[in-house]
């Protein structure tokens, strides 16, 4: 499977703009041969937005029938991030739409950064669903959520062949780009695409370095600073290779990590 990930600056406040900017990148990925792409957090409305925007832009999956239209013309997955209304509170969630427009997955974001994160989203999301794309077993995280070592390794130890995440790392966070992401993938045997805003929002400066790493740690493309497409295949072959040379979930000892997850 051909993966594509889009790096660029975020359309504050336009969600019809968002949507023309991502059929546009869903064409140049098809025509690149991608099964698959993957846009940064918050992508439909742009992550800095403040609690009354995030309401104002915040949607449900019906409202996503433009994305769904543009994945099924394009016979491209598609996954990236959007405000969901959910009843009367929003949530900052990602969605993965198939090829033929179907919904796969939705993910609220379960770890909240900070006040910023914490004034917009009250919806908080507890649930780490697994879908299956081309044979392979896809989970979605974002953000923040993949700077802990647990909800990663929940979808590894669920079968996940693939940890999508779009995300809105911003400045001085660059380690996290440089080097908790290779770990991720390393540790958990699993590919991952971390797609990131480029450029400035109202304050926030974001660190670009957009990735693409193999289950072995091996980072197979990363971004600069400025708006960036990155291609990578991903291979069960080469996931399968990985795993045999180092059977780490055989050689687990869960009875002993008991205190990690205890209060």
């Amino acid at each position: 499977m051909k993966l594509a990930l889009y790096q660029g600056p975020g359309l504050i406040n336009d969600p019809a703009a968002s949507f023309l900017l991502l059929a546009e990148k869903a064409r140049e990925a098809k025509a690149q041969g991608a099964n698959l792409l993957i846009l940064p957090e918050m992508f439909l409305s742009g992550y800095n937005i403040g609690p009354e925007n995030a309401r104002k832009h915040a949607v449900t999956q019906q409202g996503l029938a433009p994305a769904q239209a543009i994945a099924q013309a394009q016979n491209i997955a598609l996954a990236f991030g959007y405000p969901e209304r959910v009843g009367a509170d929003v949530a900052n969630s990602a969605i993965l739409l198939g090829p033929d427009g179907k919904i796969l997955l939705n993910y609220r974001k379960s770890h909240l950064f900070g006040e910023l994160d914490r004034a917009m989203f009250k919806a908080i999301g507890d649930e780490f669903p697994i879908a299956e794309l081309h044979g392979f077993k896809i989970g979605l995280l974002i953000c923040y959520d993949i700077e802990f070592p647990e909800p990663a390794r929940r979808l590894a130890l669920q079968g996940a062949d693939i940890i999508l995440i779009p995300t809105a790392q911003m400045q001085p966070y660059e380690q996290v780009a440089r080097h908790v992401l290779p770990a991720r993938a390393y540790e958990n045997q699993v590919y991952t695409a971390y797609a990131n805003h480029s450029g400035d929002d109202d304050g926030l400066s974001y660190v670009g370095l957009s990735s693409i790493c193999g289950p072995d740690g091996t980072v197979l493309a990363m971004a600069g600073r400025g708006p960036e497409m990155l291609f990578a295949e991903f291979t069960h072959a080469h996931q399968n290779a990985v795993r045999a040379a180092d059977p780490f979930f055989t050689d687990r000892r869960p009875s002993l990590y008991g205190p990690v997850s205890s209060p």
